[in-house]
C-alpha cells in the first residue's frame, strides 16, 4: 500500500508529540512493506515561499518538504494547493493520513477529496475546531493571562486572540473587530465543511472524541478512539536507583501552553531537599525567563536540553523518580504521559482532558488541580515525602491494557492499515 502522510513539520527539525508519533508510524509502515510519501513543512527564509524539496529516504520512503517561513495564522494558500495537486497525481497514493495541517493549506483536503483519495485525519489537538489549536486565549489581560476557552466564538476570538493584529486607533476598534469577526466566521466555516470530506478521523483519547462530537458536530461513527502508538523496543522499565534526593522531570517545549512556568513556582516553594530537571529545545527569550524565575528556587534547578527520542529511557527517565506534565491546556493524550509509563515511572499531572485520562490519582500517578500551582505544590510534596509509594504506583504503568504496557507501535501500524482499508473500498 502505498500512504501519503501529512503533517506540519517531521524531526529532526520538530519533534513535538504529533511529529514524533508521526515518525514512529513512518518507520514502521515502511518496515511492514509499505511504500510512504511524508509531505510536511520547512521554513527557509532564503528560498522561495511553496517551493518544494524532496529527499529520498529509502526505496520505500520520501520525504516531500514545502517552505513556508512567512506563513502564521493563514489556514489556504492556492500556490501550496496548486503544486500539491500536480504532487498527489504524481504520487498516485492509496490513502492519504494527515495529522495536522497548521502551516500548511486547508486546501490540502480538498484536491485529495477531488482527487478520490481515501482520506484518514488523526485529531491531535482542537485546530479544526479552535483557530488557535488550543482553546488557550491569546489577551494582554494579565488578569486573564492564558485563559482556557470552553468553546469556540468568533466575536470572542476576534477580540482577544486576534487582538494583537488590531490597529492602535481607538476609533478604529469597532472596524477591527468586525474584520476580525468575519475572517475568524469564514475561516470556521472552511474548517466545519472539511470534516465532510475526511472520511475517517481518529482520536487519541475519548475526551478529545467527545469534544470534536459534542462540540464540533462530527457524526459519532466518524470518529474512532484509538490511543498512539510507541516503539516499546527502547521504552522498557529503567531499574530504579537511589538518588541523594528525590528528583522530578519536565520534558517538553518551553511555551507557556506546557505550565512550565507553574511547575517551577510549585518546585521553588517546596522546603524539603528536592530536584528538578527539565528537558526540551530552548527557545531564547522564554528559556531565559524560566531560567531567571528558576535562579529563586531553593533546591536546585537544572535545565538540560534536548535528547534522542530513542535514548529518553537512559537520558530521561533513568534520571528522575517522576514525570511532572503541568500543561495549562486540555491535553489530549500527552506522548510524555505514555512513554514514563512504558518505563514505569510515575506520572503527576492536571486532572483534565486527556492527562486525567490515562493517570489515576494514586494508582499509576498523581493528579493536581489544573492550573494551580499550589496543589501541583502539594503533590509535589506528597511524592517527596512518599517515595516507596511512588515507585509502586509507577510500576503499575499503563492502565488501558491487561498486560499494562503501552500500544506497541507494531499492532498500532496494524490497526491503522486496517482503518485504510476500511475507507477504501468507498472509492472502487
Amino acid at each position: 500500500m502505498h500512504i501519503l502522510k501529512i503533517i506540519h513539520g517531521y524531526p529532526p527539525d520538530y519533534n513535538a508529540g504529533s511529529e514524533v508519533y508521526s515518525q514512529s508510524i513512518c518507520n514502521e509502515l515502511s518496515q511492514q512493506g509499505h511504500q510512504v510519501s511524508i509531505f510536511t513543512r520547512e521554513q527557509n527564509d532564503y528560498r522561495p515561499d511553496f517551493e518544494f524539496r524532496e529527499e529520498i529516504q529509502s526505496n520505500l520512503q520520501r520525504i516531500i518538504r514545502v517552505n513556508l517561513p512567512r506563513e502564521k495564522d493563514g489556514y489556504q494558500h492556492p500556490e501550496l494547493d496548486t503544486k500539491f495537486r500536480m504532487l498527489v497525481q504524481q504520487l498516485k497514493p492509496d490513502v492519504a493520513h494527515i495529522g495536522h495541517l497548521n502551516h500548511l493549506s486547508t486546501g490540502i483536503i480538498d484536491v485529495l477529496f477531488e482527487l478520490h483519495i481515501p482520506t484518514l485525519f488523526t485529531l491531535h489537538d482542537f485546530w479544526l475546531m479552535c483557530p488557535r489549536g488550543q482553546f488557550l486565549q491569546r489577551n494582554f489581560d494579565q488578569n486573564k493571562h492564558y485563559e482556557l476557552c470552553h468553546k469556540q466564538e468568533d466575536k470572542t476570538c476576534a477580540a482577544v486572540c486576534y487582538r494583537s493584529l488590531h490597529t492602535c486607533d481607538p476609533m478604529n476598534h469597532q472596524r477591527d473587530i468586525d474584520y476580525w469577526t468575519n475572517w475568524i466566521e469564514g475561516r470556521m466555516q472552511v474548517t466545519k465543511q472539511l470534516t465532510e470530506k475526511v472520511d475517517l478521523f481518529l482520536a487519541p483519547s475519548q475526551y478529545l472524541r467527545n469534544r470534536f462530537i459534542d462540540d464540533f458536530g462530527i457524526p459519532a461513527h466518524k470518529v474512532i478512539y484509538l490511543d498512539y502508538g510507541f516503539p516499546i523496543h527502547y521504552l522498557q522499565p529503567v531499574e530504579w536507583q537511589p538518588r541523594s534526593v528525590f528528583t522530578f522531570g519536565y520534558i517538553g517545549t518551553h511555551i507557556p501552553a506546557k505550565g512550565i512556568n507553574h511547575l517551577i513556582e510549585a518546585f521553588s516553594k517546596i522546603q524539603q531537599p528536592a530536584k528538578l530537571i527539565i528537558w526540551g529545545r530552548e527557545r531564547g527569550q522564554n528559556t531565559r525567563a524560566l531560567k531567571e524565575m528558576a535562579s529563586c528556587s531553593i533546591n536546585e534547578i537544572e535545565f538540560r536540553g534536548e535528547y534522542v527520542n530513542k535514548n529518553i529511557a537512559q537520558l530521561v527517565f533513568s534520571h528522575v523518580d517522576a514525570i511532572v506534565v503541568p500543561s495549562i491546556w486540555g491535553e489530549n493524550s500527552p506522548l510524555v504521559i505514555h512513554e514514563a509509563q512504558a518505563c514505569k515511572i510515575p506520572v503527576i499531572t492536571a486532572n483534565l482532558g486527556g492527562m486525567k485520562e490515562y493517570v489515576h490519582h494514586k494508582v499509576n500517578g498523581l493528579l493536581f488541580e489544573h492550573r494551580d500551582p499550589i496543589s501541583l505544590q502539594q503533590q509535589l510534596e506528597y511524592a517527596i515525602t512518599h517515595p516507596d509509594e511512588l515507585i509502586r504506583i509507577g510500576a503499575r504503568g499503563y492502565l488501558l491494557s491487561e498486560d499494562r504496557t503501552v500500544p506497541d507501535i507494531k499492532t498500532h501500524c496494524h490497526q491503522l492499515i486496517q482503518y485504510y482499508k476500511k475507507i477504501q473500498p468507498r472509492y472502487v
